[in-house]
């Protein structure tokens, strides 16, 4: 299995070295459902003075939304990717013992219903 980092997250690594974000405030922005191809628009280039810097941004909504000031536990993008990818196999694993109890089933329905020639 490769190690390599989701599409999905592809965005959000390039807004963290653009804006010069850290994890923490990258992870309260997905939590938050911001896109990160907006963050253009409410970073603050030192032009508008009542604007906040997109990191104390992030940290006042998600006071507002959350009511606490950092998500309980931060994760790096690397975590993040064995995370969905434990998740994925984990559903596999589950769909595959199910298809198995199915057909079992199945099985022996018929052999419960088929006549002995006996």
């Amino acid at each position: 299995m490769t190690n390599s980092i989701p599409k999905e997250l592809l965005p959000w690594i390039e807004a963290k070295k653009k804006h010069r974000l850290s994890q923490k405030h990258i992870q309260m922005a997905r939590e938050l459902g911001l896109n990160p191809k907006k963050f253009d628009k409410l970073d603050n280039h030192k032009q508008e003075r009542w604007k906040a810097p997109l990191p104390q941004f992030i940290e006042d909504l998600y006071y507002k939304r959350f009511n606490k000031e950092a998500p309980d536990q931060v994760y790096s993008f690397e975590q993040l990717s064995q995370i969905k990818n434990k998740k994925k196999t984990e559903k596999k694993a589950k769909k595959a013992l199910r298809l198995n109890q199915d057909v079992i089933e199945e099985i022996a329905k018929h052999h419960a219903t088929a006549k002995s020639p006996f």
